[in-house]
């Protein structure tokens, strides 16, 4: 009796093999010389395929640290996601579950800051329906769903406003200009610092008695 299931066919396979090849040196130039300072021709070289190839799995050099980050951050949003559940407890606190979401998510974006800033950039003004940018976009609204969830669990509050507004920080902190030198911790502060500020009883008030569910 033949198998139902289908052998993948080589070509499958070699594709397979040269993303594998793209990826890896891609990651590694990206982390050693930053976006500024790699070519595409240089990833080509080391993944040791024509630069023609290359260009068919991905047009530009954004899209190849698209490709490298987008890993990265979807690996940072699960770890965020399973540490928030860990800090859950009887006494509901709202920034202290949000920070243990967010953490992951700014050491990625400030392993690299060169590599990070430009991340972010390319999803937040780059073209929504290439495909890395959507899978990326992806990502980020699964982790304002997980915002979302804390704010619902600490206020009974849909709060998808507030999770935008939380994004945004994280986004200007971690990647303006003026932010560049400081450090991690730093960054870190600042973050929760601004999310505490927005954050107050009466806040959370205001919101509910004034917009409608749907509106969020």
């Amino acid at each position: 009796m033949k198998s139902v299931y289908a052998p993948r066919g080589r070509r499958e396979r070699a594709k397979e093999e040269k993303l594998k090849r793209i990826l890896s040196a891609a990651s590694y130039l990206l982390a050693k010389e930053g976006i500024n300072s790699v070519t595409t021709q240089q990833v080509a070289d080391k993944a040791d395929i024509a630069i023609g190839t290359l260009y068919l799995y991905a047009g530009t050099k954004a899209e190849l640290l698209i490709m490298v980050q987008n890993q990265k951050f979807a690996t940072a949003i699960e770890e965020g996601l399973a540490a928030d559940t860990l800090t859950k407890g009887p006494d509901p606190h709202p920034v202290r579950d949000l920070m243990a979401l967010i953490d992951p998510v700014l050491t990625c974006i400030r392993e690299h800051p060169e590599n990070g800033r430009t991340y972010m950039h390319e999803l937040v003004f780059g073209d929504p329906a290439e495909p890395h940018r959507a899978e990326g976009l992806a990502h980020a609204q699964r982790w304002e769903q997980g915002m979302r969830k804390v704010l619902s669990e600490y206020a009974g509050l849909d709060g998808a406003i507030l999770a935008r507004v939380i994004t945004s920080i994280v986004h200007v902190t971690a990647t303006a200009t003026m932010y560049l030198d400081d450090s991690l911790p730093v960054i870190r502060a600042n973050v929760e610092q601004q999310i505490a500020a927005i954050l107050p009883r009466e806040t959370i008030l205001y919101l509910k008695e004034n917009f409608h569910e749907h509106q969020y």
